[in-house]
């Protein structure tokens, strides 16, 4: 072939681009396996973080989260159990996401610290610039929150990016209701500090991060909206 034929530059890049097509396919599915246990065991991290189990090396973590959840369900909006899931449940509700949720596949994770009921229930929702969530621990009352996690895509460091980053915004929500006094609205928010006019079930927004704030509030009441069959049974 004459290797100076435009021909032959087209021929020699085609190739190019299907050798290196195909050697990047096949490296992503050689380490596909290794990467979904990797975010399976971010995950356990997440929902153990709810807990207020954090610092755990990756066997401490995967060893802790098999020892407290007791399930991951599946219930509906009328709190009726899809699926009952299973000791440190991975085949259940541990496979859903916000797509399911929002298709009605509610994941409740049962769990057991120091030898009281808890529950894990995820949350979804948007910040400021992108896709933001969490997992919201509650006691066995399912009104309490017991502890809380929050995690984002895209939120600026140092503002938005704190309900992530920092520990002291996320303990917060400890000890916080879920519900008004009266048991029937969804009273659990995040509002500026000089805005918080129920302290049993308010918390303050992060400085500087208005929006991302909303976000999380927003996040909170849509989606423990859905539960309220659930917590209230």
């Amino acid at each position: 072939m004459n290797t100076n034929k435009n021909s032959y530059i087209i021929i020699y890049s085609a190739v190019l681009v299907i050798v290196v097509a195909f050697l990047l396919a096949y490296i992503f599915q050689a380490l596909k396996p290794m990467q979904d246990v990797n975010v399976a065991l971010d995950k356990k991290k997440q929902i153990l973080a709810a807990l207020n189990i954090r610092e755990l090396g990756d066997v401490e973590s995967a060893e802790k989260y098999k020892e407290v959840v007791k399930a991951d369900m599946i219930v509906d909006a009328n709190a009726q159990v899809i699926e009952a899931g299973e000791q440190g449940g991975e085949n259940a509700a541990f496979k859903l996401n916000s797509a399911d949720f929002k298709a009605g596949k509610l994941a409740v994770y049962e769990c057991e610290v120091d030898g009281k009921k808890k529950y894990v229930i995820p949350v979804y929702g948007m910040g400021l610039w992108g896709p933001i969530w969490g997992y919201i621990a509650l006691d066995e009352d399912k009104n309490t929150v017991f502890g809380a996690y929050f995690n984002h895509d895209s939120e600026t460091a140092g503002l938005g990016a704190e309900i992530k980053d920092s520990k002291a915004w996320q303990d917060q929500f400890k000890g916080k209701k879920i519900f008004s006094a009266d048991g029937q609205e969804i009273a659990i928010a995040v509002k500026k500090k000089s805005d918080v006019k129920n302290p049993a079930s308010e918390c303050d927004a992060v400085t500087g991060a208005t929006l991302t704030s909303d976000g999380v509030s927003l996040m909170l009441q849509d989606c423990f909206a859905k539960y309220v069959n659930f917590l209230k049974k």
